[in-house]
């Protein structure tokens, strides 16, 4: 735990800015600090199979725990609400 206190304020510093932005402007910003995070850890890291291979797995972690907190659980709450499709 204590190795993510050290980006905690960063995080939560860099997600205000990101809030401050119009809200058809955050899709684009939210892409655009991810990619140069990306690009910034591949200059340090070098650039080969492994480690592309290895962000791109970090990406799908992350987009299959976004869908897992917050999507899926809200699909179920509409789902109570409005009737299930199926």
């Amino acid at each position: 735990m204590e190795k993510r206190e050290t980006l905690d304020h960063t995080i939560i510093s860099l997600a205000c800015r990101l809030l401050a932005h119009e809200e058809d402007e955050r899709a684009g910003m939210l892409n655009y600090t991810i990619s140069s995070l990306l690009a910034r850890l591949s200059k340090g890291e070098g650039i080969n199979y492994r480690n592309i291979n290895r962000m791109i797995g970090v990406l799908e972690c992350v987009k299959l725990e976004l869908y897992r907190r917050l999507a899926s659980p809200y699909e179920d709450e509409k789902m109570q609400s409005n009737g299930d499709v199926y």
